[in-house]
């Protein structure tokens, strides 16, 4: 199940077949929107948009713009990792999940393969299919419940 207005998930594999994929579905390809896919695709882990901003030297309007036309054309997904601002990600990258600190903010991805048994667990206690994808697992990482 899905949570956001996205398109089915388009893996892409270079911010060119990005593009491409954007002029495909009738869309314009500004300066800025170039800019966000070339931040995106240069992330490492989910990126918030006003880090994109920076990146992109633009405003932060117009990125949310950038990636409202991602998300709808499947190209990029937003996750909420913990209690800060949402993260935006290439599909396709870390589709598992993430387990997100609700301390010090840290964020790691969660391999889809490993969690299939949480979910059969969950499943099990109460019935429901969980999508960690779009919200993550939130607890304490390992440093944080170490200082505790």
């Amino acid at each position: 199940m899905s949570f956001s207005h996205c398109a089915e998930p388009v893996a892409v594999p270079n911010p060119t077949a990005a593009l491409g994929s954007l002029r495909a579905r009738g869309l314009r390809i500004s300066a800025t929107r170039r800019l966000v896919v070339d931040a995106l695709f240069d992330a490492e882990a989910p990126v918030t948009a006003e880090a994109l901003a920076r990146t992109a030297g633009a405003d932060l309007a117009s990125v949310y713009r950038n990636l409202d036309a991602l998300e709808a054309a499947g190209i990029a997904r937003h996750v909420h990792v913990g209690h800060a601002a949402g993260r935006y990600v290439l599909s396709g990258r870390h589709e598992g999940g993430y387990a997100a600190c609700d301390r010090c903010g840290r964020h790691v991805a969660l391999d889809p393969a490993e969690l299939a048994r949480l979910r059969d667990e969950v499943r099990a206690v109460c019935g429901f299919a969980c999508d960690f994808a779009h919200f993550p697992l939130v607890g304490a990482c390992p440093d944080c419940e170490a200082s505790r």
